[in-house]
């Protein structure tokens, strides 16, 4: 992979994120800066402290906004933005 290449998938990653927190933020009415959210912030306990109606609420946003749709068994996707951001984005996949 070039430079190049590698420039790309990093604005790429940082747009795709950029779009989560701000859809997370819009979504579920957080008093936060989309700007605040780290990428790597647990969404639940210590981090933005969402709970499970939140994260029905966000099946729906993603499925929505990004025409991914999930599943109970991909309840880890919901660890950070960035593991969102890999799912339902598949060209920030690893390997890709």
């Amino acid at each position: 992979m070039t430079v190049d290449e590698l420039r790309a998938k990093a604005a790429e990653r940082r747009q795709t994120c950029s779009q989560i927190k701000k859809m997370i933020v819009s979504r579920l009415d957080l008093e936060v800066d989309p700007d605040w959210i780290t990428d790597d912030q647990p969404l639940f306990g210590r981090g933005l402290e969402l709970d499970s109606l939140d994260v029905l609420e966000l099946y729906v946003a993603i499925e929505a906004e990004f025409g991914v749709a999930l599943y109970d068994s991909e309840m880890a996707v919901f660890g950070s933005i960035s593991r969102l951001a890999d799912e339902v984005d598949p060209h920030l996949r690893a390997g890709a």
